[in-house]
């Protein structure tokens, strides 16, 4: 593909968990522009995918074809139900990553990303991409091997600075082990290592190492993930601060308008002049989700753009029904907004979250649970020991971690709110976990889409951005 296949034009964002799904990511490579799959928490989503029946026979369908043996029926035993969960069952939760986990832990999250990949690629000879997020470390190079065992095309990665995953792509593409630094609170030196040997002792030939194209919102990180990154770095995706689910903070002083929302500045705004010197492509990501925004972005030396939020109301998309119904409908009533939360996320970035009309019946006040771990940190103990901490978890749990009490204000469950936008929310006593719905601020573009009807399908949204 490399030096062959032009770059395309537009890519569909990795959003949220599975709301950028295997579907929604198919649809756009066979249109010609690049699909991507959301590998963030998707073994979770595997295996409740599984537990509800697997509608479809999808999932069984692509663990057929996963190579490594005995893996999928191992999963299988421990996840399908045949008729599904009875209704109000609680799904069964995978074990929280940790530094070490088991081979057979590791192993769900390798088959879960080639999965999903799997079935993007189906079909078609279309490009297909996975976005992960820095931030969340110990699944990463498992997530990684399993989408390449699926002939990925694309790794796109933000939150975070990814300076090592070129060289883990290089290490995977020949079933080589390889380690990246493991960010402890309190302790140095630390290793997440993961070894293809340890799930395939004996593979038959190497694997393709896809293009990497880290997110950045500044042009010096840019220059240095090009110049010293322990490998080659393909691209990039220039995000501003208009674009959905997490945000860079601002730089400088923070400040605060009238919402509560951070404001960014001139110093937020990244110089197109120092990424065309840099010789790579990039794309421009946040506010560029119309047909002048493609133009703008090719008149500015962009390969082109990233786009997320119309896709993620597609009729593709993960998003469930029901969510695109309201936000459509707030949205049609202008009742609809964007809120950029500088507290909601764990991870300390500002995330913005849709703010929609109070339904009739009061929401029930959701009691802390850590039950998902994607967010957690690692914390060196005074005996040496690591324990994991999330300023969401339950207060007491995170102050007995050594955590301070005004980290945990104002902050929401990511993990289990995000499963619940695509349908898989846990049940607890009862009660669905609220979702938590995120977009960038261009929301109300999907009128525009839409062209007066109730929906659209991401070969429209890809005709919006085109102008055809």
């Amino acid at each position: 593909m490399n030096g062959v296949r032009p770059h395309p034009r537009i890519i569909q964002g990795g959003m949220g968990v599975a709301v950028s799904n295997w579907r929604l990511a198919a649809a756009v490579a066979r249109a010609g522009e690049l699909g991507v799959v959301s590998g963030t928490g998707i073994d979770t989503v595997l295996v409740r995918r599984l537990q509800d029946g697997d509608p479809g026979g999808h999932m069984r369908r692509a663990i057929a074809h996963f190579p490594i043996a005995g893996t999928g029926d191992e999963v299988l035993h421990r996840y399908f139900l045949t008729k599904g969960r009875a209704p109000g069952k609680p799904y069964r939760l995978l074990p929280m990553y940790k530094q070490v986990v088991s081979p057979a832990r590791d192993r769900v999250t390798i088959l879960a990303n080639f999965v999903e990949v799997f079935l993007a690629k189906e079909g078609h000879d279309g490009v297909v991409g996975i976005n992960l997020l820095a931030k969340i470390q110990m699944p990463t190079l498992p997530s990684l091997y399993g989408a390449m065992l699926a002939g990925v095309d694309y790794v796109i990665m933000g939150a975070g600075i990814p300076r090592e995953i070129p060289g883990v792509l290089d290490a995977l593409a020949e079933h080589k082990a390889t380690s990246v630094k493991f960010d402890v609170v309190g302790g140095t030196g630390a290793q997440l290592a993961f070894d293809p040997a340890d799930h395939w002792p004996s593979p038959l030939h190497g694997l393709k190492r896809p293009l990497f194209l880290p997110v950045i919102s500044a042009a010096t990180l840019a220059a240095t993930l090009a110049k010293k990154a322990n490998g080659r770095v393909d691209g990039f995706v220039v995000e501003g601060p208009t674009a959905g689910g997490h945000n860079a903070p601002p730089r400088g002083e923070p400040r605060l308008n009238e919402q509560g929302e951070p404001i960014y500045g001139e110093r937020d705004v990244v110089d197109l002049a120092k990424m065309r010197e840099l010789g790579l492509p990039f794309w421009l990501a946040g506010g560029v989700g119309t047909p002048g925004g493609l133009e703008l972005a090719l008149a500015e030396g962009a390969a082109g753009i990233q786009v997320g939020t119309i896709f993620a109301f597609a009729e593709e998309s993960g998003l469930a029904p029901e969510i695109k119904r309201r936000v459509f409908a707030a949205v049609s009533a202008g009742t609809a907004s964007v809120l950029t939360d500088p507290r909601a996320s764990p991870t300390g970035y500002p995330f913005k979250v849709v703010q929609l009309p109070i339904n009739d019946a009061a929401p029930v006040e959701r009691k802390r649970v850590c039950d998902l771990g994607y967010l957690r940190v690692a914390v060196q103990t005074p005996d040496g020991r690591l324990n994991y901490r999330c300023p969401a978890e339950p207060i007491d749990a995170y102050l007995g971690k050594g955590g301070d009490l005004a980290d945990t204000l104002g902050r929401r469950c990511l993990c289990n709110g995000l499963m619940s936008d695509v349908g898989l929310g846990q049940v607890r006593e009862g009660v669905v976990e609220p979702e938590l719905i995120t977009s960038g601020d261009e929301l109300s573009s999907i009128l525009a889409v839409a062209g007066g009807e109730g929906g659209y399908s991401a070969v429209r949204a890809l005709n919006y951005l085109l102008g055809v």
